[in-house]
C-alpha cells in the first residue's frame, strides 16, 4: 500500500457509497457495514433507496450536501465518469473503485483534479490487512 493510502484511510471520516445495497449479502453492503464499525461516517449513494445501515441515503454524491473524504464506488465501470466529476465539484478527496472496477479515463481526471484514485481494490480487505482502521 502506498503511503498517500495509508494516509487517506487513518484520516479520512466521511465514506459516500456509491452503488451502496440495501441487502446484506451484497459486497457494498458488507464493505459499508464493515467501514461503520471502523469509526467511519457512512454516506449510501443509491437513489433506489431511502436508507441503509440506520443512514439516510441519497440519489447522488452533489445530494447528500456533506463533505466527504473518500468516494467508494460499487458501480459498473461505464458508470464512473460523472460519479468522478460529481466527486470533484463536492470536493472529495479521493476516489476509490471497489474489484472489478476499474476506468483510467476517469482516474486521470480526477488525479489531474489533485483526488488520490484508487481502482480495482476493496477497502474492506485493504483495511483488514492492518486489522482495521490503520
Amino acid at each position: 500500500m502506498s503511503p498517500q493510502m495509508l494516509s487517506l484511510l487513518r484520516e479520512a471520516k466521511v465514506i459516500a457509497v456509491v452503488g451502496i445495497s440495501n441487502k446484506p449479502e451484497r459486497p457494498s453492503h458488507d464493505v459499508a457495514a464493515y467501514l461503520q464499525a471502523q469509526g467511519y461516517t457512512i454516506v449510501p449513494v443509491n437513489p433506489a433507496l431511502t436508507s441503509v445501515l440506520g443512514e439516510p441515503c441519497y440519489p447522488s454524491l452533489s445530494a447528500c450536501g456533506k463533505a466527504v473524504d473518500i468516494v467508494d464506488i460499487f458501480r459498473a465501470p461505464d458508470a464512473v465518469p460523472p460519479i468522478v466529476e460529481e466527486a470533484i465539484a463536492t470536493g472529495a478527496k479521493a476516489i476509490w473503485m471497489q474489484e472489478g472496477v476499474s476506468h483510467p479515463e476517469a482516474a486521470a481526471r480526477a488525479e489531474a483534479a489533485g483526488l488520490l484514485v484508487v481502482e480495482d481494490l476493496c477497502i474492506k480487505k485493504v483495511l483488514m490487512t492492518y486489522g482495521g482502521r490503520p
